[in-house]
């Protein structure tokens, strides 16, 4: 920082200071920030990271360049006293509009040695307050309207501190009313302030006037006489072809130059129908939901007058490309193994003509390990081959009637196929299918129910015979029961989100997302009705394949707190419980079970190489180490808990916004009771807080508007795998050689990074 201030000045001309330091005195807290948002930005002090990526890329030969200039960083704040002068005046008004009319402003400037500080002084003087408010509105109709309203959204009372700002808001109200009631002639210049100011008493007097049109006795309310849609083809013309034109209930006409689309789903989400005022509210669902079809991407309404109190509303719709396609590829790299995963995704947006979508992915990966020999072919570690379809059709389709649903959003009926071939060399191969069918649909805006009736799954699973013997040699038989084996699961969940549509903005609150997964139940139930056939060791099966019994609980809650600018603070608890009972209650199935570390979890560990509980694998041998990566690290219990504090660095980074993040997360998984292949890895309530991992570091977000790139690195500080004192691995961060070469001796082949880097897109969470 000293280095750039100095390298700053030095490159000014002699006439010229940096402004490095700007003040407001004799403010109160409350507007200090608001008005600091006046002082013209060209005098503020800069960031010394931005100031310093400008001078290294604009200067020359000890002065700043005056041609090719690049526009990365930011330019040097000059002093400037005209801007200063600007700067006071605006806060002075600034403190008028909030009520302290007799608010003097006055400004200093020191300069030395090229550095300029700015202070601004400021003698408030008293505060005003409305003594009483005056209303006259001219038509006794609208009149009636904003006295009926006046409840719901009066900013205005006699007491409070004059803000102008409660003026705009008191206008902005009485206009959103004026809208959703039929006048759509109506606009926010009929309402006016007179503000009048007895300067001894510290009170004002507010007139709010409600005008008519000029030359007219009143305001029109207008009615919707009909509605007629045009779907262009996805350039946006209307071609050459005839369209298939509809007639539809409640005035709507529907022309179609595509033929693609079916008039009635469309209809459902058009709310404004013939005979309803004119209501803007229903004028903007009508944009959300068609949006939401996610079969357009350019909507258009615009109204004309039939006569004196009717309207005609046009609608114009221009549909996305019905068909896409997308191959996406990344490069893996883990553990001293890399290799690659390619996939495809079709997506079609309207497959049978009423905005349904169906996307069907296919994906392919491949894992090398550099520690086996000979061509290359030779040293794949596992293959994994997934597939899959979803239909996604816009209604709830259900074999009961049930009202339109789509007010506080679109509600989605999904149908879903999923199928994975998975082999790992010499360790165990995996088959899994599949199949639900989910209601997705908004309670309010702000509150989404997902629910999933029926989820019909099967998996085959078999391990190598030479690792299946090894494993039952040492005594681990549980992992060759949870993973040699098939099974059959019919099962359903619900999930309930709430504030979902706030996770992008910075406001104040609370995030909440709950899942509940019950399976068996109904196959149970069953079985006391029908003999099931029974395996060898007791369980009922179908088809000859044992059926799963479990629940499963897991909640999400997050704390947002907006800390001024683009500063944020979140702290978040992810928690969850898996329980098998009835048919298979000895343990809880591979799939359905927790793991610890990853990208949004405990970033300092790589995902499924925390815990559980102090569980070290030290315990295996080093062929068993090898072999049951990814096996071992599981539990049916998770508690972790995360701390981020989100900033902003750059506004402007290779075109994306560079943001900050720094972070503590803690917390670890356990086992529901003790077992022999992860001893210390249950859980006890006198033993879990020791247990808990912590781990620290900081991030950049790339933010490019449509989606966010992540990059985090993050540091062990207490690792629960170790004993006492030795846990706080923090310690021997700056003698990892020595820390490095013990753990190798014990814990072989397995790596010990006191860093873990992440990429990733989108926010953690």
């Amino acid at each position: 920082m000293l280095f750039t201030s100095c390298r700053s000045t030095r490159l000014l001309n002699d006439d010229q200071a940096l402004v490095t330091k700007v003040k407001l005195n004799g403010i109160n807290k409350e507007f200090k920030e608001g008005a600091s948002e006046y002082i013209q930005r060209e005098i503020r002090p800069n960031s010394k990271i931005n100031l310093f990526i400008y001078n290294f890329a604009n200067s020359k030969n000890g002065k700043y360049r005056t041609d090719k200039i690049r526009n990365v960083g930011e330019s040097p704040s000059i002093l400037d006293s005209s801007l200063v002068e600007i700067s006071r005046s605006q806060i002075q008004r600034f403190l008028a509009s909030k009520g302290y009319f007799n608010a003097a402003v006055t400004s200093h400037i020191f300069i030395k040695r090229k550095k300029a500080h700015i202070h601004f002084d400021v003698q408030q003087g008293g505060v005003f307050k409305i003594r009483y408010i005056e209303r006259e509105i001219a038509d006794p109709q609208v009149d009636s309207l904003y006295r009926q309203h006046i409840t719901h959204f009066q900013t205005l009372h006699p007491g409070m501190r004059f803000d102008t700002d409660s003026l705009v808001k008191e206008r902005e109200s009485i206009y959103s009313l004026m809208k959703r009631n039929g006048y759509y002639d109506y606009v926010r210049q009929y309402v006016r302030f007179e503000v009048d100011t007895n300067m001894n008493s510290s009170q004002a007097d507010l007139r709010l006037f409600i005008d008519n049109p000029e030359g007219k006795r009143g305001h029109t309310v207008f009615k919707i006489d009909s509605s007629f849609v045009v779907i262009k083809n996805s350039n946006g013309e209307l071609g050459d072809s005839e369209p298939a034109k509809a007639k539809l209930p409640n005035g709507l006409e529907v022309a179609d130059y595509t033929h693609r689309f079916r008039p009635k789903p469309l209809a459902r989400y058009i709310y404004p129908k013939k005979g309803d005022i004119f209501d803007i509210e229903k004028e903007n669902l009508t944009y959300d939901r068609l949006y939401e079809l996610n079969s357009f991407r350019g909507i258009r309404a615009t109204y004309e007058k039939k006569d004196s109190t009717n309207l005609i509303v046009n609608y114009e719709l221009t549909p996305m490309k019905r068909m896409s396609n997308r191959v996406e590829g990344e490069y893996v790299f883990t553990s001293g193994r890399s290799g690659f995963n390619i996939g495809n995704t079709y997506t079609n947006r309207n497959l049978f003509g009423g905005s349904e979508q169906l996307e069907i992915k296919a994906r392919y990966g491949i894992l090398f390990d550099s520690q086996l020999g000979g061509p290359l072919w030779s040293r794949i570690w596992n293959r994994d081959l997934q597939f899959g379809a979803n239909l996604s059709i816009p209604r709830l389709i259900v074999p009961f009637p049930i009202p339109l649903m789509g007010k506080n959003g679109m509600p989605h009926t999904v149908f879903s196929t999923n199928w994975q071939i998975f082999d790992q060399l010499n360790t165990y191969s995996n088959r899994y299918v599949i199949n639900s069918v989910s209601y997705n649909w908004y309670d309010t805006k702000y509150k989404l129910h997902s629910v999933t009736p029926i989820s019909l799954e099967y998996r085959l699973g078999r391990l190598d015979n030479t690792f299946k013997d090894s494993l039952q040699n040492a005594g681990y038989e549980l992992y060759v029961k949870s993973n040699d084996r098939a099974y059959f699961g019919i099962g359903s969940q619900y999930t309930y989100t709430f504030n979902t549509l706030r996770l992008n903005t910075y406001d104040n609150f609370l995030y909440f997302r709950g899942l509940l997964d019950l399976s068996g139940n109904t196959l149970n139930l069953l079985s006391k009705l029908i003999s099931f056939r029974k395996n060898d060791i007791g369980q009922n099966t179908i088809f000859n394949v044992p059926y799963l019994q479990y629940i499963k609980s897991e909640v999400d809650f997050r704390v947002y707190r907006y800390l001024g600018g683009e500063r944020q603070f979140v702290a978040r608890i992810n928690a969850g419980i898996g329980v098998p009972f009835g048919n298979n209650q000895e343990f809880l199935i591979f799939e359905k079970q927790f793991f610890g570390g990853g990208m949004n979890d405990q970033r300092a560990w790589q995902a499924r190489t925390l815990g559980p509980g102090n569980y070290n694998r030290a315990v295996l041998t080093t062929e068993l180490r090898n072999r049951l990566r990814n096996l071992d690290q599981l539990g049916e219990i998770k508690i972790v808990s995360n701390f981020e504090y989100r900033f902003k660095l750059l506004n402007n980074f290779f075109g994306a916004k560079l943001k900050g993040a720094t972070f503590t997360d803690i917390g670890n998984i356990w086992r529901l009771k003790e077992s022999v292949e992860n001893p210390g890895g249950e859980f006890k309530f006198n033993k879990f807080l020791g247990q808990m991992a912590i781990g620290a570091g900081a991030g950049l977000r790339f933010d490019l508007q449509y989606f966010v790139f992540r990059f985090d690195a993050g540091i062990k500080v207490k690792d629960p795998q170790f004993e006492g004192a030795d846990q706080w691995v923090i310690r021997d961060l700056f003698n990892s050689r020595e820390f490095k070469r013990n753990y190798q001796l014990t814990n072989g082949p397995d790596p010990y990074n006191f860093i873990q880097y992440n990429f990733g897109i989108g926010m953690p969470f």
